[in-house]
């Protein structure tokens, strides 16, 4: 062969292999959702561009347009709101006002409970707390004795009601009490645990950690050791804790390198993970199955009514399928992230729920009875930490309270209540119980006219917004005032405990639609006709653009008034 012939071939080797990683560059593009979210060094570099800019009091009750009668209606409605909140929640927000320089996490969460727009002229008229006296049933009592209805879920840990877990946390501290603090051995009980975490999962080992961002760091870990490949795909808008590699976008001040983030139940995705060849694991979280490729919802960006949600079993089951299929073609591990869902959807969790098993489960939250944990269960294949053959060639996970004896103690009770036939009777008919419950609600808000409804997964729920406003996270502090406790995203997730009866359902339901009734009243959903989604976003563009540039900001981008109002006229 000549020189020439030699080049020619080298070249066209060269040219394949090109043509080749465009192909899968193209391919994984296509696999990326459009929005902001499905892209973590866009929406990083974006984060970085938008300006801190405030409405004034002058601007605050009218950033829509509104009349002056509706906007001297808000005005008052928002100052006997405010009287009401510093008169009934005095000793709660006192303490939390006290504290709130020393605690980092309280400051971050009263800033971002509504947009940042609003956001310091909230702060300064509404402080309902963030301290609780006690718990009973599915109430909550601040510091001045008001009882809400509970509807934060404490994260998700709230399953079974909070009794349950007080007496978890008793008996489970009274049995291992001998052993006290004492860690790196195990107690007893932790062999029943293990036990039962193995039928219920349906996997071989357990590793316990300390939360369940741990838990799916571990899993993770496992599955580049064992598979030698570099990359993680998880899905766009899912939350898995917030370990850097999960968290490849806002939040995150350095870029995840060995992560992909791609759109969920779409074709484009599964043609990447069934042509690439360094693709280590898929990491889902059931939960987006009410709103896939989107975000957790939260008030913090409520900025129109963009937020939907809609649950369709059968179709994530089919996608979980699909993921299932090409995992185990391709060798790569399926991780179900079932922290937040675990124990909450049937007994056996998501795998059960959907049908479908995953190679590593985490869990966390419930499952140690209401104390700190993190639990990964796994296939034998894939949990193993160290190679026989390559004895230095070992897979670190260490953690100075994984297995404390408190937490295992709690843990067995937990297990052990869960075969009760109380509790299985809990799971009976419990998606039909809350979809019921959920369509009633929805009755109720459609017959008033209310510009707001519930999509739930089960007990987990998302409130959004029908028509078209810029108010909507006000409906948190009406909630409030009605005797209804949120966590501090707000509407974006209510969280019920399974132990809620229908008459408790039923109080929750008067208090939900009392609070959107009021608000409507009060001229917060007034909308002119000339209002949409789309011409929000252009406004919250241009203010954006015009704060970043120093210039006046420009009454004349809000939206002309008109007459038209949601639920009543201007």
């Amino acid at each position: 062969m000549s020189n020439i012939q030699i080049l020619w071939v080298l070249g066209l080797s060269v040219a394949a292999i090109v043509v080749w990683r465009l192909e899968l560059r193209l391919e994984l593009s296509l696999a990326k959702h459009r929005s902001l979210t499905g892209h973590a060094r866009m929406s990083r570099w974006f984060s970085r561009l938008v300006p801190f800019y405030e409405y004034g009091e002058s601007e605050f009750f009218r950033v829509d347009g509104a009349p002056v009668e509706v906007e001297s209606r808000r005005r008052s409605a928002f100052e006997r709101l405010a009287a009401l909140y510093t008169q009934r929640f005095h000793k709660t927000a006192r303490l939390t006002q006290e504290l709130q320089g020393d605690i980092s996490d309280l400051q971050f969460t009263s800033r971002y409970r509504v947009p940042f727009q609003f956001s310091a002229y909230v702060r300064r008229h509404f402080n309902a707390g963030s301290f609780v006296e006690s718990t009973s049933g599915r109430t909550v009592t601040d510091l001045d004795g008001n009882r809400l209805y509970d509807l934060s879920g404490s994260y998700g840990v709230n399953v079974f009601g909070y009794d349950f877990y007080k007496q978890c946390i008793e008996r489970g501290s009274e049995r291992v009490r001998g052993l006290g603090p004492l860690l790196g051995a195990y107690h007893p009980v932790t062999a029943y645990n293990v036990r039962r975490l193995r039928e219920i999962s349906g996997l071989d080992e357990v590793s316990f950690h300390m939360s369940g961002t741990e838990a799916v760091m571990q899993a993770v870990r496992l599955a580049r050791y064992h598979s030698g490949r570099r990359y993680l795909v998880r899905f766009c808008g899912a939350y898995n804790g917030w370990w850097g590699d999960v968290q490849p976008g806002v939040g995150n001040p350095t870029p995840a390198r060995d992560t992909l983030t791609l759109k969920e139940m779409d074709s484009a995705t599964l043609r990447v993970l069934r042509r690439r060849r360094d693709i280590a694991c898929v990491l889902v979280n059931p939960l987006q199955a009410l709103h896939p490729n989107a975000a957790a919802p939260s008030d913090s960006t409520l900025l129109d009514s963009a937020r939907r949600a809609h649950f369709d079993r059968a179709a994530y089951s089919h996608w979980l399928q699909q993921l299932r299929a090409i995992c185990s073609e391709r060798n790569i591990a399926l991780i179900f992230d079932e922290v937040f869902v675990g124990f909450r959807l049937a007994r056996g969790g998501a795998q059960e729920y959907f049908g479908v098993r995953a190679d590593l489960v985490t869990y966390g939250k419930t499952v140690a009875g209401g104390l700190p944990i993190g639990v990964l269960c796994g296939r034998r294949q894939w949990m193993r930490r160290f190679r026989e053959e390559r004895p230095v060639d070992v897979c670190f996970a260490r953690g100075t309270f994984n297995s404390h004896p408190y937490v295992m103690g709690a843990m067995h009770e937990f297990l052990q209540r869960l075969e009760s036939s109380e509790l299985q009777a809990v799971y009976r008919d419990l998606d039909q119980t809350w979809d019921a419950r959920a369509a009633m609600l929805n009755a109720r808000l459609e017959a008033e006219a209310l510009n707001v409804r519930v999509a739930n997964l089960s007990s987990i729920w998302t409130v959004w917004y029908p028509k078209p406003s810029r108010y909507n996270w006000m409906l948190q502090y009406y909630l409030r005032a009605h005797g209804l406790a949120l966590s501090w995203v707000g509407t974006g997730r209510l969280i019920f405990s399974l132990d809620y009866s229908d008459a408790d359902f039923a109080e929750v339901v008067e208090r939900f639609v009392a609070a959107a009734r009021s608000m409507q009243q009060d001229g917060w959903w007034w909308a002119d006709a000339s209002l949409s989604n789309k011409a929000i976003k252009r406004q919250l563009l241009s203010e954006m653009l015009r704060a970043r540039l120093h210039l006046p900001s420009d009454r004349s981008a809000r939206p002309e008034v008109g007459a038209t109002a949601i639920g009543n006229k201007a």
